[in-house]
């Protein structure tokens, strides 16, 4: 970039000046020699070049030292550091609050161990709540020709019943072919390794329950 600057910034001047002046007296006479005595004085002659630029203004650029990168980027590199470490040093809180108060720090984490215990043991059923509530409404038309031809699924694109990830080679699909639904691992292995769409349970998981979902919703 100072490169760029120094050679498109470049200015020279060139000045070049000639005088000359002469008086010349003709004569013989007393006067005549006088006036040449005098104004001869006058008769100059002068030549001027002058050169100049701005070059002295312009930077100067030069390749840094070893030492100069490393006292240039080593503050730069340190500070990322720190904000990449501050998420690390707010757990400092927690470490220090479990020292001063053990037993309070014994309730915080049984109780987040006891919620994600609920959590995932309600997580089949909140799930089948789920797929019932969506069985019961009236499938559209695509759900529709998917029922009545099951062949159309393999050009569309499927993702997980439960989590809706995209569907890979690795994710199961229900055996059951009015079904086919897909699941992927974790999720197959969480439901026991059966459908819920096909098995939504019984009659009182269809039901709403809005303290369980915002409770423990997903």
């Amino acid at each position: 970039m100072l490169s760029i600057i120094q050679q498109h910034s470049f200015v020279q001047y060139s000045f070049h000046s000639s005088h000359h002046l002469s008086v010349q007296v003709t004569g013989t006479s007393l006067m005549a020699r006088l006036l040449r005595s005098t104004v001869g004085a006058l008769n100059t002659s002068s030549d001027t070049q002058l050169e100049t630029s701005n070059f002295a203004c312009l930077p100067q650029p030069r390749g840094m030292r070893r030492q100069q990168y490393v006292g240039s980027c080593l503050p730069l590199a340190v500070l990322v550091l720190f904000c990449l470490a501050q998420a690390y040093t707010y757990r400092l809180r927690r470490a220090i609050a479990a020292f001063y108060f053990p037993k309070r720090e014994k309730s915080r984490v049984l109780y987040l161990y006891n919620k994600l215990l609920r959590q995932r043991q309600s997580f089949v059923r909140r799930q089948r709540k789920r797929i019932a509530r969506r069985e019961r409404h009236r499938p559209g038309l695509g759900m529709s020709l998917l029922q009545r031809w099951p062949w159309l699924r393999r050009w569309m694109r499927r993702s997980c019943t439960v989590c809706g990830t995209p569907k890979t080679p690795r994710h199961r699909v229900c055996p059951a072919a009015a079904c086919g639904a897909p699941y992927c691992r974790w999720c197959w292995r969480e439901a026991g390794g059966t459908c819920l769409a096909c098995t939504p349970g019984e009659h009182g998981l269809s039901q709403d329950s809005s303290e369980e979902d915002a409770g423990y919703a997903a």
